[in-house]
């Protein structure tokens, strides 16, 4: 039997002094629990998003040290735990010092598994480079090593054989992204057992919280343990963090796989915990099971799915709430226009900071309905928060005043101009004049910060007004389509609150900006996207992972897959658009706004909390190029027309 203690830590990014202390605590913990070994996550002692500060040789030399007071503390027990490597003699591809993400394998004191490896650690082999994640940027894979040594990658991929007390065993140790190696050609599970054999298989990651991921991993590690017959224990960190203008949330769920490939236990999500087990490590591997602290074998357990909107709800709470944390904000303010989007804000706000620190800001104009009004005010009332309201309309008419009657002068001619408002751009000084005047003004007077409310759907086509509604110093909510957002005002209703806080009323008005008479919500008149359909639409140009533009979108038009194809009702599109000029238009007008004006948008919007699998912002790496159609649209359309 091995006693193994999975330190499920939270890891704060930037601060080893930090994450070591932490390791210490779990370490003695695990001791006087009597674990023969522990298991930290992946890049324990750094964090792993940490943009450029890996270029920092003096934060590296700290992570080296506070690397080795953990290998101090590995007195009669063995510590499994991430750092980042270095080999000051040799460089990366850069000419910056050689840096390795590595997984470390200490016992009394000393480090193991440099009898059958160039190092006394292990290299990270399959390195991502998509999404989030930038490794090549920073790191050397064990890939690269290999073609400098010139040897096979496959004969390093060896096991860390280790002498624990009166037990030989041979670790299979790898690092997150070697655990996904379905589409490489090299498989680092089944090379290290080849060359083993392995009697424990460890998989240290820092893997952020994505819809659905979970459910994946467990198919894939599942698999794998199934195929090289051992078991195989996955540690991950809990925590935020970000890189930028992207922030990741990490929920842990350290998993534990019998040889079998069954799953026979697993940490809670999101939370900092150190769990025990026993294993069985005979050399019969029917035999080969996970026990409880209490001996009794656990039989194989099922594990939550992680794509209900009650693990959204969860991800959100969490990664606002460590957020808000980190940057020592206690208070919010939010702009509360009677619509969906402020009022899910609000009540997760509430939630989090309690009714107190949060106050809810209606700012409304002439083209504001009396309904949105008193819907603003019933929100705060069942929330139990701060409100005031502050009208704009004054100031909206004197701006407009301004600058039609102020003449613009060309003062080498002495010739004037003037400029005229048009009501599109009466929209945008109404946008800005609540959220660059009003609501920045009462948060700096009330000690806070002001939220953006946008949603994905918005977001993706620029439907918001720079420095205006795309303002704010987090956008919560910005990686959630609109369908999904009113699936949580209904959640936070039925399960959080367990009343109506958001009222039901601003679930069922019409989705508006009231901005403009065109906009009227007690006239049924609301925004230009319709969501039921565009959600997917742009769900398609933006999260696929072969993302589809307007050939693939006429394509499947074409051959009358395109509901299939996109997610959404069947039936819907012919609804909408009668004839294929009226689809192609609407395709066009979407898609021009989503390549154009929006990217400027988008870089200059808040960082966005992560719940998809791809987000706005680092996630999401765009160029502002323009808008292009490929060729065979082009043919498409016209054949079409």
């Amino acid at each position: 039997m091995l006693k193994v203690a999975l330190a499920q830590m939270e890891i704060i990014p930037g601060r080893p002094d930090v994450n070591t202390k932490t390791m210490l605590i779990m370490i003695e913990q695990a001791r006087q629990q009597q674990a023969e070994m522990i298991i930290f996550p992946e890049m324990s002692i750094p964090g792993y998003f940490l943009g450029d500060t890996w270029e920092q040789p003096a934060f590296l030399r700290d992570c080296v040290e506070y690397g080795h007071r953990i290998i101090l503390a590995s007195t009669n027990i063995c510590i499994v735990f991430g750092n980042i490597a270095i080999d000051w003699n040799k460089v990366n591809d850069d000419g910056r010092v050689r840096k390795y993400n590595a997984c470390f394998v200490a016992y009394q004191g000393k480090l193991m598994g440099d009898d059958n490896f160039p190092y006394p650690f292990r290299i990270k082999t399959l390195q991502p480079n998509y999404r989030e994640f930038d490794d090549s940027r920073h790191f050397y894979s064990l890939r690269k090593l290999a073609t400098e040594l010139g040897e096979n990658v496959n004969q390093l991929l060896q096991p860390v054989q280790l002498q624990l007390g009166h037990k030989q065993l041979k670790l299979g140790c790898i690092l997150c992204e070697d655990g996904w190696s379905d589409e490489y050609a090299i498989k680092p599970i089944t090379a290290i057992h080849k060359n083993g054999p392995v009697d424990l298989f460890i998989n240290i990651s820092s893997s952020p919280y994505t819809i659905g991921k979970n459910n994946k991993r467990n198919r894939v590690f599942s698999n794998q343990a199934k195929i090289v017959n051992r078991p195989l224990i996955y540690v991950n960190n809990t925590g935020i963090q970000n890189n930028g203008k992207t922030i990741y949330t990490f929920d842990g769920l350290s998993t534990i796989y019998n040889h079998k490939g069954d799953i026979v236990d697993y940490c809670l999500p999101f939370s900092p915990i150190l769990k025990c087990i026993e294993l069985d490590l005979t050399s019969d591997i029917e035999k080969n099971l996970a026990y409880t602290k209490s001996d009794v074998a656990h039989s194989p357990i099922t594990m939550a799915t992680d794509t209900d909107i009650s693990s959204i709800y969860r991800a959100l709470y969490y990664g606002t709430e460590r957020f808000l944390r980190s940057i020592g904000m206690k208070k919010v303010v939010i702009g509360a226009s009677g619509g969906i989007d402020s009022a899910v804000s609000a009540a997760l706000y509430v939630q989090i900071l309690g009714p107190d620190n949060v106050l809810l800001v209606n700012m409304p104009s002439k083209y504001n309905s009396q309904t949105t009004k008193d819907l603003s005010a019933k929100l705060a009332s069942n929330l139990g928060c701060l409100y005031t309201i502050m009208p704009i309309q004054e100031v909206v008419d004197h701006t407009i005043q301004q600058i039609n009657q102020t003449p613009v002068i060309n003062l080498t001619t002495g010739e004037k101009q003037e400029l005229k408002v048009t009501s599109f751009v009466t929209e945008n000084i109404q946008a800005r004049d609540r959220s660059a005047r009003i609501l920045a003004g009462i948060a700096a007077t009330f000690g806070a910060g002001f939220t953006c409310n946008a949603n994905k759907s918005e977001t993706t086509v620029g439907y918001s007004t720079l420095y205006g509604d795309q303002s704010g110093f987090l956008a919560a909510l910005a990686d959630l389509w609109k369908h999904q957002v009113y699936e949580l005002a209904h959640f936070m209703n039925t399960d959080i609150y367990q009343r109506e806080v958001i009222p039901q009323e601003t679930i069922d008005i019409v989705p508006s900006a009231e901005l403009s008479f065109e906009q009227a919500v007690d006239q049924g008149k609301g925004d230009p996207i319709i969501y039921p359909y565009h959600d997917y639409l742009f769900k398609a140009f933006m999260e696929h992972w072969n993302r589809a533009t307007p050939e693939d979108i006429l394509l499947w038009y074409e051959q009358h897959i395109l509901e299939e194809k996109i997610g959404c009702q069947p039936g819907l599109v012919e609804q909408l658009f009668p004839t294929p000029a009226d689809f192609i238009a609407d395709l066009e007008k979407w898609w021009g706004l989503y390549t154009g004006m929006a990217v400027a948008k988008r870089i200059q919007a808040p960082p966005v909390l992560a719940i998809s699998r791809r987000a706005y912002g680092f996630d999401h790496r765009e160029a502002q190029n323009g808008t292009y159609f490929t060729a065979k649209y082009l043919k498409l359309k016209e054949k079409l027309l």
